[in-house]
């Protein structure tokens, strides 16, 4: 019996969906292009089995139909599934994509975290709150640090605004955790966060927290759409 290969093909789908998704999130690969299986094997020097997985995880985001006479044609933009997280990734990865997608990312976290902010300050557990206050202090001294641009800031922002959209006990908003992630992710992982964050912006989570802890709703939310808001105007989103 012939040994087999320990390697998973998993790995090089991963790899050539990849490529493929940021061709045709980035218009190298424009609407109506049509391409083939046959084409992708070619390219990627891959088998037909390994092309069909490809081409189904992209029919499955909206990013192309197929049919047997006409081949894999690329789907208009209306058709793309924009809340999939690997859409989102490619948009983040392609320079043409980048800052539309972070506007957009943003415009969601403004939708959103003031309302979460605001139920969580009525809804949060005693445990929440405290957490909420430590993590933000956490920021600020890490800001003070010049630590900003580290993964040890990101890891504490992340679960600060995290546990925000939990403690809403909104299930639609906690679900949301980890889009809104790949915003901090993407300004850390492409160097877009400075070591020092501007002044005052650890102090607005310091505000927060405290907001929630104390039940101050309307300060809450208010306080959340300001962060925001410094996050538009300091990335220039």
């Amino acid at each position: 019996m012939p040994a087999q290969s320990s390697s998973s093909p998993t790995p090089l789908l991963n790899t050539v969906l990849d490529s493929i998704g940021i061709d045709i999130i980035s218009n190298t690969l424009g609407p109506g292009q049509v391409f083939t299986l046959q084409d992708l094997c070619e390219r990627f020097d891959i088998s037909r089995t390994v092309a069909r997985e490809v081409m189904r995880a992209l029919e499955q985001r909206g990013l192309v139909t197929s049919s047997r006479r006409v081949g894999i044609t690329v789907a208009p933009r209306s058709e793309w599934s924009f809340f999939d997280p690997l859409i989102i990734r490619w948009r983040l990865e392609a320079d043409t994509q980048r800052t539309a997608q972070l506007h957009s990312l943003n415009e969601l976290r403004m939708a959103i975290e003031p309302l979460a902010a605001r139920k969580a300050a009525d809804l949060a557990t005693p445990e929440q709150r405290a957490r909420l206050q430590e993590l933000a202090r956490e920021l600020y001294q890490l800001g003070e640090e010049r630590k900003g641009n580290t993964n040890r800031f990101l890891a504490a922002d992340c679960e600060f605004h995290g546990l925000i959209l939990e403690a809403s006990r909104n299930e639609m908003f906690n679900g949301l955790k980890g889009l809104m992630n790949l915003v901090m992710e993407t300004r850390t992982h492409r160097g877009l966060q400075p070591a020092r964050p501007v002044p005052g912006a650890m102090d607005l989570h310091v505000q927060l927290a405290d907001a929630i802890a104390l039940g101050e709703a309307d300060q809450a939310a208010a306080v959340a759409r300001e962060i925001i808001q410094e996050v538009d105007s300091t990335f220039g989103l």
